[in-house]
């Protein structure tokens, strides 16, 4: 007969199956109580504090658990809380510290490539979703976890047929569905519309519907049936707008906040960590920012760190605020009364599991622009490179685009005259650090940068006062991965494509124009 400890585990583990987390928290109180070195009970304990959202304490439990027992999918976990919590360094050690050949689980090779995943090392992260499709080949999200990691590295056949696997597996799969169309260009003759309609009035969730909508809209842009594009984008934001709409009241604070701490803080001297490493480029998402970043990460003594979080995050534990944000008026407020020096290490020490040792390394994190008076203060010798795009063409590439869901940075996206209003914040940002900082940050328009390619790209270059080298002109044959929406675009050589794409959609664009026009915003006609 089983003891009591075998059935209370046991237990345990059917109420997680079926999340019920009270039951679940109270079987395992019970196990740990009657046996306190039960190792299975305290990682269970550790995903009950997951699924509520206690990850520090998750931390500790999957920790207490190891001391016990080792197990590979305890410290997959473990690798998988610390991605989560941006402790990329432990999240490195951890997970290149597992043999993928000692894996027996798919959950556990595809919770260790997400993991990997996470921190920007795919090539690593991929030897373990190959991995969990071996050992599982009926989940339909372990090959969507492929499909994704292959697109980043440019592997587009075997992300498409990874893909269309998830697809076949999980028909619904709405994640698989858009990632296909993003990778694909269609035709009339070749295209999935039909399944994509099929699925989208199969599902209710708002994300569901934004990710398929979203799917449809790439299809019939591809085809040239822009109204039609524009129609399902309306559709796939409908239900998101109506559960999330966006705080344009708390944005303009906000932005008005930052100039007014600026101006407050303009003549307070700091002293700032040392550093040339970081070269920061920012913008509008889709105003050419990943196409900077690929032009440097070309030079030979620049690296590409992708889109790093960790100044902000930096900020706001630094400043230990209790606001749920990490961007509002009171942490920016507390901002100002740091050690910048120490913020600019700590950011160093935070990135370093991702930057290396290169001499330069890129962060091309948009939203940085709002940090731009605090990077020159904790960081002034870095490199600030602000992209500028036309405004009709970065308001459309906004409201085209399936950004992160439920990241609050995106949430203007889904409206396309919120959009425009988000923008028009953004224009007056620009201007003011362009005035206060001068010369100390660099805008270029990416106009201009398509246009004159040599040229612009000789002047970035002075401006980081690095050497020329060819390899920034060619920087389509850099075979580095790409994360960002911009990921098969900026595999091509430099083209004027996307100059003037929002003519496409202009039956649908006169409010949007009007807005400009008004707040003397210049666009191309």
């Amino acid at each position: 007969m089983a003891s009591i400890q075998t059935q209370l585990h046991q237990q345990a583990l059917d109420a997680l199956k079926i999340n019920d987390i009270k039951q679940a928290h109270a079987l395992l109180v019970k196990l740990i109580t009657l046996q306190p070195n039960h190792a299975d009970g305290y990682f269970l304990m550790a995903m009950v504090n997951v699924k509520v959202g206690q990850i520090n304490k998750a931390i500790s439990l999957i920790e207490k658990a190891l001391t016990l027992h080792h197990s590979i999918e305890y410290n997959a976990y473990l690798a998988k809380c610390l991605a989560l919590k941006g402790e990329y360094r432990r999240v490195k050690e951890i997970a290149l510290a597992i043999d993928v050949n000692q894996i027996d689980s798919g959950l556990v090779a595809d919770t260790i490539g997400v993991s990997l995943s996470h921190i920007g090392l795919y090539e690593q992260a991929m030897l373990f979703f190959e991995k969990a499709v071996q050992l599982n080949n009926n989940n339909g999200t372990f090959f969507y976890n492929l499909g994704v990691c292959a697109k980043f590295l440019g592997l587009f056949t075997q992300a498409e047929t990874a893909f269309e696997r998830a697809i076949k597996l999980e028909p619904i799969h709405h994640q698989a569905h858009f990632a296909l169309a993003d990778l694909l260009k269609v035709t009339e003759q070749n295209n999935h519309t039909a399944r994509l309609h099929h699925a989208f009035e199969q599902v209710s969730h708002p994300d569901a519907k934004l990710h398929l909508g979203h799917a449809l809209a790439k299809e019939y842009q591809d085809m040239g049936q822009y109204d039609a594009a524009f129609f399902a984008l309306q559709n796939a934001k409908a239900a998101k707008l109506k559960q999330h709409p966006f705080d344009m009241t708390r944005a303009t604070q906000l932005f008005a906040h930052i100039q007014q701490c600026s101006e407050q803080h303009r003549n307070t001297e700091y002293q700032g960590a040392t550093t040339s490493e970081p070269i920061f480029v920012l913008g509008m998402p889709r105003s050419g920012t990943t196409l900077v970043e690929r032009i440097l990460s070309s030079h030979s003594d620049v690296s590409s760190a992708g889109e790093l979080q960790d100044f902000g995050l930096t900020i706001k534990r630094m400043t230990g605020t209790k606001s749920p944000s990490v961007l509002d008026t009171e942490t920016i407020t507390a901002a100002y009364q740091l050690d910048m020096a120490q913020v600019g290490q700590q950011y160093l020490s935070e990135t370093r599991v991702v930057t290396g040792h290169s001499a330069h390394f890129v962060d091309k994190l948009p939203f940085n622009f709002y940090y731009v008076d605090l990077i020159r203060k904790s960081l002034p010798n870095a490199k600030i490179i602000c992209l500028l795009r036309d405004p009709m063409d970065t308001c459309i590439g906004n409201y085209r685009q399936l950004f992160t869901i439920n990241n609050p940075y995106y949430a203007y996206s889904l409206d396309l005259l919120d959009t425009g209003r988000f923008y028009q914040q953004f224009y007056q940002l620009m201007l003011h650090w362009q005035t206060l900082h001068q010369d100390a940050i660099k805008l270029v328009h990416y106009e201009q940068l398509v246009a004159h390619p040599e040229e612009q790209i000789r002047a970035l270059l002075d401006y980081c006062e690095l050497p020329w080298q060819d390899a920034c002109v060619d920087f389509h044959l850099n075979q580095a991965p790409v994360s960002t929406a911009s990921k098969v675009q900026v595999r091509e050589p430099l083209n004027n494509k996307a100059i003037g794409r929002w003519r496409k959609f202009s039956e649908h664009t006169q409010s949007l124009e009007r807005y400009f026009t008004a707040h003397n915003i210049p666009y191309l006609d």
